[in-house]
């Protein structure tokens, strides 16, 4: 017999942050769960959101399942327990783990804007080590295809390829199944495996950061990193490279490993100079069988991945002091990726003076951010209270991405066109949700949405 079910969109809608959606089934056995938990991230009036109340009572949810670790899909977690949610967190193994150490990491983060902006009008810091503790403690590891259920519906985890241990969210009630995808990944990737395609989804919630937009081809990708080690090395310079924690830096890690394994770039030291990144590399390593046929079989494993000679984890400050003192002739990876943060900001503002250095952005840069400043080709900056010259080259390559570009999206709705009635397009800005829409629409002929912020709808499942 088929239910109602309630889909309210409180987060991730009109923006690609903030991911929040509520699930309700009503019945024999009723049940109301959350998809997700994420910090709105991007401006003051997001960090605003942040401190909110949530608009619906926390003590009344069942449980919360987490798609991946990514901050805009975990960072109101502990917020949530705090304010009296006591339910199951589900989510794959490799996701806890990473979600314990971005949680500790950010409550520092908050610590530092509470304390700077403790006249304003937060009374509190969002939460506290005590609060990650306590959500840490009701989660719980399910595997990928391992099903468990929720009221009436089963679910099951599939493999995203966005992160480690990134997941599909499947849930089913006899032959209708509503899809949650997170954030689905820019496949194939150097480490993780492919996203496992859907083929027979009912309904469908789905990310739409590039649905506006394709990446550039990744072999050109590859091409354009060595060209720069090769130029900045050649000049006895120095490589700076600004990385998120979270893939990116393992990512960059492996393809630098790889490059001097085929003898294709100098055996030059590479500093990973970022104390949660070096944390999740380790989660990384554990989680080896999450990784792809090609890194788990071959690739670099003479030393086991991640371990080759020139590599080094500087996890103190003394260690990460001491890098300035190395030949010059030297890779550095320090977060944070837009430069807005962390340890990169002590290195540019040591070697973005002298024109033998390089400075490398891998990522999307958001506007405002030092990163995009310093792309957009700002001459003079000032840099923890310094003014300094910027001689150095400024490099941008833009085909590092986790996430699936417009066709790699319109291609995944494709892969379950035979029986998707209805796509919920969410988790991108507006203009990429509303032309993924367009497309989804022209292209496929199928009933597409972007959901306003409180919409809800009615599912029959």
């Amino acid at each position: 017999m088929e239910q109602q079910l309630k889909l309210t969109f409180y987060g991730g809608t009109g923006t690609v942050t903030g991911a929040n959606f509520l699930v309700e089934v009503a019945g024999e056995t009723p049940v109301r769960f959350l998809i997700d938990c994420g910090l709105f991230q991007g401006n003051k009036s997001d960090d605003a959101r942040n401190f909110e109340s949530f608009p619906y009572d926390p003590a009344t949810i069942d449980a919360l399942i987490i798609t991946h670790a990514h901050l805009d899909h975990i960072g109101r977690v502990p917020r949530l327990v705090k304010e009296g949610f006591q339910g199951p967190i589900y989510s794959t193994g490799a996701t806890k783990e990473i979600a314990a150490l971005s949680l500790d990491d950010t409550v520092s983060l908050l610590s530092r804007h509470h304390n700077d902006a403790n006249n304003q009008d937060e009374a509190e810091p969002l939460y506290t080590l005590e609060d990650v503790a306590q959500a840490l403690s009701q989660w719980q590891i399910v595997d990928y295809h391992q099903p468990f259920t929720l009221g009436p519906l089963d679910i099951v985890f599939r493999d995203a390829g966005h992160i480690l241990g990134s997941a599909l969210v499947e849930c089913t009630r006899g032959n209708k199944k509503l899809v949650f995808t997170g954030d689905l990944g820019n496949s194939p990737s150097p480490l993780l495996k492919d996203t496992e395609a859907i083929k027979d989804a009912t309904y469908l919630v789905m990310e739409s950061v590039y649905g506006d937009r394709d990446h550039e081809d990744r072999s050109r990708r590859a091409e354009q990193f060595e060209d720069v080690i090769e130029d900045t090395l050649r000049r006895d310079g120095t490589l700076l490279i600004p990385v998120f924690s979270i893939e990116r830096a393992q990512e960059i890690m492996f393809e630098i490993e790889q490059m001097m394994e085929a003898s294709r770039i100098p055996l030059v030291p590479v500093f990973i100079d970022s104390p949660l990144a070096i944390r999740v590399t380790d989660v990384y390593k554990k989680y080896r069988h999450y990784l792809n046929n090609q890194v788990k079989e071959g690739g670099p494993a003479r030393d086991g991945i991640f371990r080759f000679p020139q590599l080094h984890l500087t996890l103190s400050t003394e260690e990460s002091k001491a890098i300035l003192r190395a030949n010059p002739r030297k890779i550095i990876l320090a977060g944070s990726g837009m430069s807005t943060g962390g340890r990169i900001l002590h290195h540019e503002k040591n070697y973005l003076s002298d024109s033998r250095n390089t400075l490398l952005l891998v990522g999307y840069q958001g506007v405002g951010t030092f990163g995009r400043i310093l792309q957009d080709g700002a001459k003079i900056v000032r840099i923890l209270g310094e003014e300094v010259t910027v001689s150095a080259r400024i490099a941008s390559i833009f085909g590092y991405s986790g996430h699936k570009d417009g066709s790699g999206l319109l291609n995944f709705v494709r892969g379950t066109g035979d029986t998707v009635k209805k796509v919920f397009v969410v988790m991108g800005e507006p203009k990429s949700a509303l032309f993924l829409v367009q497309r989804i629409r022209d292209y496929l002929g199928i009933e597409a949405i972007a959901p306003a912020v409180g919409e809800s709808v009615e599912l029959e499942l």
